[in-house]
């Protein structure tokens, strides 16, 4: 029993509000590279499928990288000499720069606007800013927020930590008949922002929640862990395991309502691409193909040159290029449950052609065989056109050299890969196709 097409014609519009509920469920929690955020986070993701929860130390070598200081905190606020809270942590994890040390000082307005962030041209917008690497502190607040601040001392209190500690990723690995590797990662580093990245904790998470039940040729990995630092950490520690991995993807931002977008990895003839295109393609759905640009989310580090793994991005939107990006904007009402639906069914369908993408030879190669005696013709001649099934029949035994996969005869012939498939399954009950190896 393979892969389940029947998964891609099901009602995604309850899956979608499955969706849509982790991520309001993992909304309000403050996560950033590490600490206790990051835990829950991933505790989480653990409560829906057999996530194994991993720890780095701090000061731990990765490459090129060191493990920073655990950071973690309680509270943050700026109070004005009345003792009124003008700006609150607790309201928005947002307004705090995340690492933020600790502090505790009363200071002047021009003191304090050295360590405020605003967005101008979006007043109404907290922004999120981090200082992952260089000890600081610093407030996010709107600019229409910031400018109702009048002259004043301020206490200024962060109750926060930067100690050793840990930096925690989760894994979850679905063994196949295959020790190949079909690898997804998501980050997991930010906070109160839903398409980035809620939006692909949830629909990782589900996307292995519906594999575990499926019989699969590949085996899968899947990989929760922070941005950069956390890929790099994985990447280093996990050596041994890269050669198995075949293809991978990287997904994020996939609530939003702008179209699919897939960036293509550094290698310019991988199989991953030419799968996710035509995937897209037949999910009949407006889509964009970016270029590979060694900027971006974690498939850079899958994608470096050391590594150079066929790994790309799935997106919808992508980063930095609509205006709720990394701002307070980016909340439960920017994402949308059929939007994550969609996502999740489009990389089902990658999928699918991924476990039923397999090469086969023509047993009956000389002249096309006759079809109409095994049932698989219509015995009416003369017709114009031909039926979509016969024609799918017909490009197979063309094309069914031992070198074309069925992605190659879906490509070449622009019919859907499903119907390329199902019609490659008829030829081989009546012993016509012979199964070479995987493609």
């Amino acid at each position: 029993m393979a892969f389940e097409q029947t998964l891609l014609d099901e009602d995604f519009s309850n899956i979608g509000q499955k969706l849509y509920a982790f991520a309001e469920l993992m909304y309000p929690v403050c996560r950033s590279i590490t600490g206790q955020g990051v835990r829950d986070t991933l505790e989480m993701v653990r409560e829906k499928i057999p996530l194994t929860i991993n720890q780095v130390p701090t000061g731990t070598q990765v490459f090129d990288w060191e493990v920073p200081r655990e950071w973690n905190i309680k509270d943050a606020y700026i109070k004005n000499s009345k003792g009124e809270k003008v700006v609150d942590f607790k309201n928005n994890n947002l307004h705090i720069v995340s690492y933020s040390t600790p502090i505790d000082v009363t200071m002047t307005l021009s003191e304090l606007k050295k360590h405020l962030h605003t967005i101008e041209k979006q007043p109404d917008c907290i922004p999120y800013r981090t200082s992952y690497y260089s000890e600081s502190w610093g407030f996010c607040l709107s600019y229409n927020q910031f400018k109702t601040l009048p002259e004043d001392d301020y206490q200024v209190f962060i109750d926060s930590s930067l100690e050793e500690g840990v930096l925690n990723y989760g894994e979850y690995y679905i063994a196949g008949e295959s020790k190949e590797e079909i690898l997804f990662y998501t980050h997991i580093c930010h906070p109160s922002l839903c398409n980035d990245n809620l939006s692909g904790i949830s629909t990782v998470t589900y996307l292995a929640k519906i594999l575990t039940e499926q019989d699969l040729h590949f085996s899968y990995r899947f990989i929760f862990a922070p941005g950069t630092i956390g890929a790099i950490s994985w990447l280093s520690l996990n050596e041994q395991v890269l050669p198995n991995i075949k293809h991978g993807l990287i997904v994020a931002l996939v609530g939003d309502s702008g179209k699919l977008n897939y960036k293509r990895n550094r290698n310019l003839s991988s199989e991953i691409d030419r799968v996710v295109c035509k995937a897209l393609e037949d999910g009949n759905k407006e889509f964009e193909i970016l270029e590979f640009s060694p900027y971006g989310y974690d498939e850079r580090q899958f994608c470096s040159p050391g590594i150079n793994l066929d790994v790309g991005r799935l997106t919808r939107t992508p980063n930095n290029s609509y205006p709720e990006y990394h701002t307070s904007a980016d909340n439960l009402d920017f994402i949308k449950a059929e939007k994550l639906a969609e996502s999740l069914q489009a990389i089902l369908q990658i999928v699918n052609i991924l476990e039923n993408n397999k090469i086969y030879i023509n047993v009956s190669p000389q002249c096309e065989p006759q079809l109409g005696k095994r049932g698989l013709y219509d015995k009416t001649g003369g017709k114009q056109g031909v039926e979509q099934n016969a024609f799918a029949m017909l490009w197979i035994l063309n094309q069914s050299d031992g070198e074309h996969s069925l992605l190659d005869i879906a490509i070449r012939s622009g019919l859907r890969f499903e119907t390329i498939s199902n019609a490659s399954k008829s030829l081989i009950n009546c012993g016509l196709l012979k199964l070479v190896n995987k493609a």
